[in-house]
């Protein structure tokens, strides 16, 4: 069985229109993902290790809505929100309402692999990212 990924930057599409200067960098930033995911894929890593690395390269990349790249809300905060699941054991993790972590994909891992909870926001979030 062979393997297949996808990756996209958020909710929209980066038009043709958009300056270069705006464009090229977001294009550039989906590009860099699926080389690493590509990349992980071919050195037979877990899938579920390849979904958090390519999300974390998502999260660090400022001309994205996530993580580094996150819009703020109209009080000037953070609050950021991610999921990941296993398809094979049907395990998730979820966190929401996060504003101090720099990678909310993978507090959301740990979530699922060291909690016997699915989802955890704002203060429990957090507290559970200090632990």
């Amino acid at each position: 069985m062979g393997w297949a990924i996808a990756v996209h930057g958020g909710a929209g599409d980066i038009p043709l229109s958009l300056p270069p200067e705006k464009r090229l960098p977001r294009e550039a930033g989906l590009r860099r993902c699926l080389d690493v995911g590509i990349a992980a894929l071919k050195a037979h890593n877990h899938p579920l290790d390849v979904v958090e690395l390519v999300v974390r390269e998502l999260e660090n990349h400022p001309h994205f809505n996530a993580g580094k790249g996150s819009v703020l809300t109209t009080s000037g905060t953070v609050e950021m929100e991610a999921c990941i699941m296993d398809g094979k054991t049907m395990k998730c993790g979820a966190v929401s309402g996060v504003s101090t972590v720099v990678n909310a994909i993978s507090l959301a891992r740990l979530v699922m692999d060291k909690t016997p909870h699915i989802y955890l926001a704002f203060d429990g979030a957090e507290a559970f990212a200090r632990e």
